[in-house]
């Protein structure tokens, strides 16, 4: 069963919470997310109150280092991990000077949206390894501020995920959004698109799945370089729509299924929020008129009742949006072929071979 994004309540006064929340808003108790539980807990039964140990469901944990001195995090460390910080902030290999105001405002934005990033990861039993565990083959995060002499390209590289930390200001997001001709930008969306790199290259690249990777997504062995200057010289080609979620996704195959990858990730997480929240909505162009999709009783691991639902809560979200003079939360269209290479995604995550996979590397 897929557990992602749900729906938080303090334990002291049954408040309702945020993920982000370090503190309830209602009875003021500190708060502190275990990932290995999936729980936001109040530190209320310390063990060991000088070395701010804490038990939850009979387990020890103490807080993250950038929580105590920086109160920039609100995940806890397993209290026997020879790390002073949590699994979120112990993946960040390289941050920007904090001693600049806005440096640290993105810094903090981005590491939020990293946090959502690795729920998500941790919930669909993908595991991620550090550096330290796996020098080859693990996970890593570097957040930079570029210049004009020294400018800062976003993208993946053997684990190693870059990020211009411009991308946590809304001004120059939208401006880059606009200039490339997007629907949407976003932190979290630029995470999930590069960690879609790195899984291509974990659970795909050396698979018995590529041959059918490259009947849907295309032969990655194409020159990235060449298609990286065509598409940035000639543009997407102008049906795009119909085979591709979105215009980047026409450039290569690799970033084809990062897009898709990233989309998967936005599907399940909103889909469990909606379903945290009890939310029924009507289903579209449905045969029975007022039938209706129930949150609550999808199906994650069916493709079809995932896919289903998901038209219904974005048709939704869009026409609330618009309610509000807003533009569309959700500006993409779903074709056959998409949805094909989504469910191609999907089997990939839900294959019971995937522990295997990762045992064997």
């Amino acid at each position: 069963m897929v557990r992602a994004m749900k729906l938080f309540t303090c334990d002291n006064c049954q408040q309702t919470l945020y993920f982000e929340n370090s503190r309830c808003v209602n009875c003021g108790e500190t708060l502190g997310y275990c990932p290995d539980l999936a729980r936001l807990a109040t530190l209320r039964h310390p063990v060991d109150a000088s070395a701010g140990i804490y038990e939850i469901e009979r387990r020890q944990y103490r807080q993250c280092r950038n929580t105590h001195e920086l109160d920039a995090c609100n995940w806890l460390v397993d209290s026997d991990s020879d790390s002073d910080y949590c699994r979120s902030c112990s993946l960040s290999e390289v941050i920007p000077d904090l001693s600049d105001a806005a440096n640290d405002a993105a810094w903090r934005r981005i590491e939020a949206a990293k946090r959502r990033l690795l729920y998500t990861l941790y919930a669909l039993r993908l595991p991620v390894q550090t550096r330290l565990e796996n020098p080859d083959r693990g996970l890593a995060f570097r957040f930079l501020k570029g210049s004009e002499d020294a400018p800062v390209m976003t993208g993946h590289d053997a684990g190693i995920i870059t990020l211009n930390i411009d991308e946590a200001d809304v001004a120059f997001r939208e401006n880059m959004r606009e200039k490339m001709g997007e629907g949407y930008r976003t932190v979290l969306g630029h995470l999930r698109h590069e960690v879609g790199h790195y899984y291509w290259d974990r659970l795909v690249a050396d698979s018995n799945l590529l041959d059918t990777f490259r009947d849907q997504f295309g032969d990655e062995r194409a020159d990235y370089e060449k298609a990286l200057d065509r598409h940035y010289g000639s543009g997407p080609p102008a049906n795009w729509g119909e085979s591709f979620i979105s215009a980047y996704a026409t450039m290569h195959p690799w970033e084809d299924f990062a897009e898709t990858w990233a989309h998967y990730l936005h599907m399940v997480d909103t889909l469990e929020t909606a379903k945290s929240h009890g939310l029924t909505v009507r289903t579209p162009a449905a045969e029975k008129a007022g039938e209706r999709v129930v949150t609550e009783r999808l199906a994650f691991v069916d493709f079809d009742a995932l896919s289903n639902g998901w038209n219904a809560v974005t048709l939704a979200l869009n026409s609330l949006n618009r309610s509000m003079g807003e533009k569309d939360a959700y500006p993409f269209v779903l074709t056959a072929p998409v949805m094909e290479k989504l469910r191609f995604v999907h089997r990939l995550i839900q294959a019971p071979v995937l522990s295997q996979v990762y045992a064997a590397a």
